[in-house]
């Protein structure tokens, strides 16, 4: 998995670059990697990150659920004299890799939270509503896909689902739309399901430019992948592994993520309680991290210029402290509460 904002160039991962992440600077400034330091890349994608983390003199264990990734990165980990720890699995399960990869502690973790526009790019993958082909988005390319999700969940979880995910406010017209279709005929085509919300929804003149199936998608995405499960999880095993003074950067593309993102670094940031004249001063305990971006970084013009995908981009980084990592209840950090399906939701 890689930014929503990659663009061309001349080097990548396992041969000719094509893809540079979002904010690829900013992140390095942030993470400021050094020779002989430990980095975890929780979302290697086509390796861009990875590829300056070497450059840099680090040594990098890369994290990717997409198979096609880490086949991509066979030919960066030839090339890495040994430096480059290439896995696959879920970032979510990132502090498990670093410890079987032989690091009980790293000094920098960098999260990509974007889905990767390799994969959009892709009509095979079903990610895109703009491309016929099969409704799958899975990024594992293993498990219940798209497809299952819209013909087989009730209308009242399709419902939640599009809405709170998609924050669709017509999420009711399309999930009843979709439920009146499966019956005639299942859906199994991408844009089988985008032709149908844009009959229902219509398009606004004044956001010619947005597809009407653009939320409605994103939020099947999100729940098919458990993104923001996986995010959540990653901020409490990034905690747990980074290093006294290690380095955690993050980069979402929507705000969802990122409001989970702002809310954990709030709290593990927090040195004082609320409290009034009426009442005690809130017990806190210790902060765990150091927040080093009080509000979030944005890509800059010039970046945005020459890439659009970049426009949603956001940067947030923090610090570890010595203060031991805490229990982390994801649905408090911001995680909704779903309907279960096949290992979904939850």
């Amino acid at each position: 998995m890689m930014a929503l904002g990659d663009k061309t160039d001349d080097l990548a991962a396992g041969g000719p670059e094509r893809h540079v992440p979002v904010l690829l600077n900013e992140v390095l400034e942030w993470l400021d990697p050094q020779p002989g330091e430990v980095m975890v890349d929780g979302t290697f994608g086509a390796g861009g990150y990875s590829r300056k983390l070497l450059e840099r003199g680090a040594t990098v264990v890369g994290i990717d659920r997409d198979p096609d990734a880490i086949a991509g990165g066979q030919e960066l980990v030839a090339q890495s004299d040994g430096r480059l720890i290439l896995v696959p699995g879920q970032f979510a399960d990132l502090e498990t890799h670093a410890r079987a990869s032989g690091f009980d502690g790293v000094d920098g973790v960098v999260l990509d939270l974007g889905v990767s526009s390799m994969q959009l790019d892709q009509a095979e993958r079903g990610f895109s509503f703009l491309r016929d082909g099969p409704l799958d988005m899975r990024m594992e390319q293993a498990g219940p896909s798209a497809a299952d999700v819209v013909n087989e969940l009730p209308v009242r979880d399709l419902i939640r689902i599009i809405g709170l995910l998609g924050e669709e406010k017509r999420a009711p017209s399309v999930a009843h739309a979709i439920e009146n279709a499966r019956k005639e005929q299942p859906f199994s085509r991408t844009l089988e399901l985008a032709n149908l919300i844009e009959k229902v929804l219509g398009r606004s003149p004044k956001k010619a430019q947005i597809h009407p199936a653009t939320r409605t998608f994103q939020a099947l995405r999100i729940y098919v992948n458990g993104e923001l499960h996986q995010a959540a999880q990653a901020l409490g095993a990034a905690e747990r592994i980074l290093k006294p003074g290690g380095r955690l950067v993050l980069v979402s593309f929507h705000s969802l993520e990122d409001r989970i993102v702002k809310r954990f670094l709030q709290d593990r940031t927090k040195t004082r309680g609320g409290g009034s004249r009426h009442m005690p001063e809130e017990e806190v305990p210790p902060a765990t991290f150091e927040n080093l971006t009080r509000k979030a970084v944005e890509a800059r013009d010039t970046e945005t210029d020459a890439n659009p995908r970049a426009r949603s981009a956001k940067l947030r980084a923090g610090r570890r402290t010595e203060a031991p990592a805490r229990e982390l209840d994801i649905h408090v950090a911001g995680v909704p509460r779903l309907a279960a399906f096949h290992g979904l939701g939850g």
